[in-house]
């Protein structure tokens, strides 16, 4: 089988041994197992002919993206990898219609600089954009610290085009706003994390970028106080507000330690800090004033004032220039970087509802004292969208400890009514929780869509569904 796909690829395109050895690391560097082999495709069609030897061989197909998942979704031992870090082209970029269509390969910081000369904006952003591929995000519904404004990635694709388990070759590249035309297959293998089918390419929307940003950090007493900040702001804004972002104060403290370098967004230390952004895109508000200053960042300054003076913001820092907002953005952006410098760390992926995030912290608190009272609760959130990503530096190196923090949180968020994955998806580290939270009816649903698409399981296999 590697000789007939040789002959397919290309030598240099099927790697073994050795030469496989970093595809089989995830994010952290951990090993997930030796592949069989790395495929590299360059075209749908190689794509497709993979797929139909791999399912008339009943070859376990593993597809690979940049490699920055968090839940072990690309573990792929003894199977096929299938890596689209060839298929990186940006294939066309329509201003007028405002999409963009982009192969499934393509690194998500390229095609923000490949629109960005058009002078728009694909409106997805998170830590790990300069390695993530659009092919791995819409696999996994990426989500990001943008989600409040423009929505999860499946809120940003238009149309895909994917090669089923079978090697078809599936053809949704809309670029239709409407098109009720029978299922909606797209969101079907959008989120899938590549257990229906392999994206090779997609049309993603794309919009205005903005003329101006008025960027602070901001202390508040509590977290209502930050919801109803954050309310105020989109109904001043015309909801404009691209970030709401949470950082606690042991987090800023570890930031501190970790980047010495760094400033402290503040003189005093407070327990709720929330780095704000809005995007402005009218004229109005981005044209510099007779004394240079901007609209939108003048805006910003007068809310959070009139907040400062009823009690409702503690404190506030708005960035006057570029080299400011980007230092905000570096303390958030390291959150990965810091939790993991500790070991060990527990994390999870959580959301709730926006009202229950203070009973969520409340919750963590809780559970922390009972298991491990020392241990430090670095958790950061995309606070407007009930996006909180759990982590924590604990004191034992028990880790039935740790098990049992993780299982409780992810409890306690069910209980909210909120969710046990956010924007990491499954992989092979949710599927407990799968079989745990998720209803039964959905996942028996789930089974029978693997099972129509993938009938003989070579596409992704363990991964997302728990077994029966």
């Amino acid at each position: 089988m590697l000789d007939r796909l040789r002959a397919l690829l290309g030598p240099p395109h099927v790697l073994t041994g050795q030469d496989a050895q970093p595809h089989a690391l995830d994010w952290a560097g951990e090993d997930q197992g030796a592949p069989l082999a790395v495929l590299r495709p360059g075209s749908t069609a190689e794509v497709s002919a993979i797929l139909k030897l791999a399912n008339d061989t009943r070859t376990p197909v593993v597809p690979v993206a940049g490699r920055t998942g968090l839940t072990g979704g690309t573990a792929a031992p003894g199977a096929l990898l299938l890596s689209l870090e060839r298929m990186k082209a940006i294939r066309e970029i329509r201003p007028a219609a405002r999409v963009a269509i982009v192969e499934a390969g393509a690194v998500l910081a390229t095609v923000h600089e490949a629109v960005e000369a058009h002078g728009l904006i694909f409106p997805l952003f998170f830590g790990a954009r300069g390695s993530a591929m659009i092919g791995g995000v819409l696999s996994t519904n990426a989500g990001g610290s943008n989600v409040l404004r423009y929505g999860n990635t499946r809120d940003l694709c238009l149309g895909l085009e994917a090669v089923l388990p079978t090697g078809e070759v599936v053809n949704l590249m809309s670029q239709l706003h409407k098109d009720n035309s029978g299922y909606n297959l797209k969101h079907l293998l959008i989120g899938a994390e590549g257990t229906l089918g392999v994206i090779t390419a997609a049309t993603l929307r794309l919009f205005p970028r903005p003329r101006a940003y008025a960027t602070a950090m901001v202390a508040v007493p509590n977290i209502g106080a930050a919801l109803a900040l954050l309310n105020r702001l989109n109904e001043e804004t015309g909801r404009a507000v691209e970030a709401f972002e949470y950082m606690p104060r042991d987090y800023i403290a570890a930031h501190l330690n970790t980047f010495p370098e760094a400033r402290a967004p503040f003189d005093d230390a407070y327990d709720v800090n929330i780095l704000i952004e809005i995007g402005a895109t009218a004229p109005r508000d981005a044209t510099p004033q007779a004394d240079g200053s901007l609209p939108c960042v003048s805006h910003l300054q007068e809310v959070l004032g009139d907040a400062l003076e009823r009690g409702d913001v503690l404190d506030a820092v708005v960035a006057q220039n570029e080299a400011q907002r980007r230092e905000m953005w570096a303390r958030r952006e390291a959150a990965a970087e810091v939790c993991r410098l500790h070991s060990p760390y527990v994390d999870n992926d959580i959301a709730v509802p926006l009202d229950r995030m203070q009973d969520m912290l409340a919750q963590i608190d809780a559970i922390t004292a009972r298991f491990d009272p020392g241990a430090r609760n670095l958790s950061v959130a995309h606070l407007g969208d009930g996006n909180l990503h759990f982590a924590l530096w604990p004191t034992t190196r028990d880790t039935a400890v740790h098990h049992a923090i993780h299982d409780a949180v992810e409890e306690a968020a069910i209980a909210l009514g909120g969710s046990f994955s956010a924007e990491h998806g499954i992989g092979t580290l949710k599927k407990p929780a799968m079989a745990a939270h998720k209803d039964p009816a959905a996942l028996s649903a789930m089974r029978a869509i693997k099972s129509a698409l993938d009938p003989k399981g070579i596409l992704n296999p363990g991964k997302v569904l728990p077994d029966p």
